[in-house]
């Protein structure tokens, strides 16, 4: 068995729980996430134009990704509630992808890398919900954290 003393997130018998951040301090912190929503280019015509069926797909997604934010420590079981003071849901239309941008910021004792992933899933999701109807073989791709910053350091995606 590994030894898990230096994991936060394990008790000493092994089971998950809530990690104590009330000894950190609170900094501003942010986290940039991204992700693909991939389509035919015609389909990417009707998300640009507001010609869906189900009507106009990007404010959806993009309110459903500020939602998605404010609703993670209800999804995720170990995160923390925080007090968000930015979302931002950018929705990039290109051939046939959505590239997918959530920017979180708080200022608090833990980061935002997990709310700013929850608002581009959901978001990515709420796409799909919207296209589904005219392409059903839609895919959201490449879910990930970009760049962070605050609390003990900076990282940005490709940093060792």
């Amino acid at each position: 068995m590994e030894d898990r003393s230096a994991l936060s997130h394990y008790r000493d018998d092994g089971s998950a729980h809530m990690v104590d951040v009330s000894a950190k301090e609170s900094t501003t912190r942010t986290a940039v996430a991204e992700g693909r929503f991939v389509t035919r280019p015609d389909v990417v015509d009707q998300i640009t134009d507001g010609r869906l069926p189900k009507g106009e797909a990007l404010a959806t997604a993009r309110i459903a990704g500020v939602l998605a934010a404010k609703q993670t420590p209800t999804l995720i079981p170990l995160c923390h509630p925080l007090p968000l003071s930015k979302i931002e849901i950018d929705l990039l239309p290109e051939t046939d992808t959505v590239v997918i941008r959530a920017t979180v910021r708080t200022t608090a004792p833990t980061g935002v890398e997990m709310e700013a992933m929850t608002a581009v899933s959901v978001a990515g999701l709420t796409l799909y919900d919207m296209v589904k109807a005219v392409d059903r073989a839609a895919s959201i791709e490449g879910i990930r954290v970009i760049s962070k910053q605050g609390g003990t350091h900076d990282w940005e995606a490709g940093d060792a």
